[in-house]
């Protein structure tokens, strides 16, 4: 009688045989087949890829500079106020009644291309840290046809930017007035106690809030944004010190560079 390991090992050895045999008599066509389809899948997985990295290019290309305008706005760098941050809480918002009284001047500048007139209805105010306060701008379209306009803005000296908060303004956002319509536009803002800590802060006894209002138009993307040459609007953003600022491309116009100011 033949042992049972023998049996079983006889029995692997012949499967592993005709294992190996099947493999040696493959029809060679079916293999090109499955070299193909693997090569097949290996393109695609590759087009997706690459066509992700295009799509992730582009994208990025497009939302540089709204991008880093948000990243001014959050940090206040360069000048941009800070908007719609975390330090609106009722708590901040609390005036701190010994410290020294900060003058916030106003300024109003418009290009040539807006007709229109944009002022500040005061010179200025005085306020504590802390303090909230509400001024107004006015506007008025001095021509025949509804016109609408977009503004950019800015601080200086900028180091007090990151202290310098908006709870509500025009800037950034679609200003359409009709032919001879005059507006009142309203700023509510606030300088955060937090300058106190900051000893590049503690001289500062004047800040200029700076506003430019240019007529808008639309860009390839069918978005709004000013009517004038890039470095006119990077200088209105306070940027036109910065050499590597994100870069818009915009169309020519007849009249680019001229502003008229209103100083106060």
């Amino acid at each position: 009688m033949i042992p049972l390991a023998c049996t079983v090992q006889r029995a692997c050895f012949h499967r592993h045989l005709l294992a190996s045999s099947r493999l040696w008599y493959t029809n060679p066509a079916h293999s090109s087949h499955r070299l193909h389809a693997r090569q097949q899948a290996r393109n695609r997985a590759l087009l997706m890829y690459t066509s992700g990295v295009i799509i992730l290019g582009v994208g990025a290309t497009y939302a540089a500079v709204p991008l880093y305008r948000m990243f001014c706005a959050a940090t206040g760098f360069a000048g941009t106020p800070k908007v719609n941050t975390g330090r609106f809480e009722p708590e901040r918002l609390v005036p701190v009644e010994n410290a020294r009284r900060i003058k916030i001047h106003f300024n109003a500048d418009r290009s040539e291309q807006l007709p229109w007139t944009f002022t500040p209805q005061q010179k200025h105010v005085n306020v504590l840290p802390g303090e909230s306060s509400l001024a107004f701008y006015t506007a008025k379209n001095n021509s025949d046809k509804d016109v609408i306009g977009i503004a950019t803005y800015n601080v200086t000296p900028d180091r007090v930017a990151p202290y310098f908060s908006k709870v509500e303004c025009f800037c950034f956002e679609e200003q359409r007035l009709l032919a001879g319509e005059e507006v009142d536009m309203p700023l509510l803002f606030f300088i955060d106690k937090d300058i106190l800590d900051d000893p590049s802060c503690r001289n500062i006894d004047d800040v200029v809030l700076s506003y430019t209002f240019f007529r808008a138009r639309r860009n390839a993307r069918g978005h709004l944004e000013p009517d004038a040459d890039e470095e006119t609007v990077q200088n209105s953003l306070g940027f036109g010190q910065f050499e590597n600022m994100p870069k818009v491309k915009s169309h020519p116009t007849s009249d680019t560079s001229t502003k008229s100011r209103t100083q106060v």
